[in-house]
């Protein structure tokens, strides 16, 4: 066809079916609309960083708010004739030609191929007062935040053996650095003297509760009663994957807590594929983009060998070979 417009399908009304609009979701459905292939993003509109001021790190948007970010991505999709859809994805499982996504309030979509860029969650750590702060002053990235608190007094709440290495890191952008172990372990030997050196002071005792005056956090309140003053808190979360949908197909995660894919992105369940922080929770806005954009180039490819396939039986069959 030269019209510019997708071939018709015999099956499936989508080529792809893409769950998640995050970085990676959107950016594997520009290059698949790109590619002419008839494309739809389920978003359920939970990103996860909605709460902060601005994505960092973006060459060409940088310090973009994130929700303008994803707003236009979804704009650069549909401009390209693909689809994006509000919706939750309940399930999904193999058909005779593809694969069926079932979503929770009954809708139903087919498509050849399944992309899962569901992302992930942070848990945080139960201190009251802490999630109403989240994405504010009270942050997890050094690189996605560090700049804009240069110079200011941070707390690092460790909650894990990383909490000590994450307050030397600080220490590129602040000579104001504390360490409130929390439920972290002592740090050893040689990490206490590497916090000493750094001017790293490490302060004993559980977090309960952060102090706020004039909606702006002044300290973190100690299980002693000490008040440690600090202007930020960095807290490391734990990384959940969105993974339910991906569980429903069988696949479940690996030792390191994620679903297995290779380079590009495809999985051991024919005709599904996952990028982007489901995979690989610690990657940034950039990374997830460049995972999900490797996936699309991937799945468009994978189904033109199809699509070849497909026409040398149809001219095999017509030949009556």
């Amino acid at each position: 066809m030269t019209t510019g417009e997708p071939a018709p399908l015999d099956g499936p009304e989508y080529d792809v079916v893409v769950v998640g609009g995050g970085p990676a979701g959107l950016s594997a459905a520009l290059v698949l609309a790109r590619s002419l292939r008839r494309v739809v993003v389920v978003d359920a509109g939970e990103p996860r960083n909605a709460a902060a001021h601005g994505a960092h790190g973006v060459l060409g948007r940088e310090g973009i708010a994130p929700l303008d970010l994803l707003d236009a991505g979804r704009r650069e999709v549909r401009a390209y004739g693909g689809e994006v859809v509000a919706g939750r994805a309940a399930t999904a499982g193999p058909t005779a030609d593809g694969l069926v996504v079932r979503l929770d309030d009954g809708r139903v979509l087919r498509g050849r191929r399944l992309l899962v860029t569901s992302g992930v969650a942070d848990e945080l750590p139960d201190v009251p007062g802490l999630a109403e702060r989240w994405g504010r002053d009270v942050v997890h990235c050094p690189y996605c935040h560090g700049f804009e608190l240069r110079g200011r007094r941070l707390a690092v709440l460790a909650t894990d053996a990383s909490g000590p290495r994450e307050a030397l890191l600080l220490g590129q952008w602040s000579t104001d650095v504390v360490l409130l172990r929390h439920s972290a372990p002592e740090p050893d030997d040689v990490l206490a003297e590497q916090l000493a050196a750094r001017g790293v002071e490490v302060r004993e005792g559980r977090a309960t509760a952060l102090v706020v005056q004039d909606d702006r956090l002044t300290g973190v309140r100690l299980g002693t009663g000490t008040l440690v003053p600090c202007d930020a808190l960095v807290v490391a979360p734990r990384l959940v994957p969105r993974d339910g949908l991906l569980a429903s197909l069988g696949l479940p995660p690996g030792p390191d807590g994620v679903v297995a894919v290779d380079a590009d992105g495809r999985t051991e369940v024919a005709g599904v594929w996952a990028a982007g922080n489901v995979v690989d929770p610690t990657v940034q806005v950039v990374g997830a983009a460049a995972g999900g954009s490797a996936a699309g180039i991937a799945l468009n490819a994978d189904l033109v060998l199809e699509d070849v396939r497909r026409a040398v039986d149809e001219r095999r069959a017509a030949a009556g070979r």
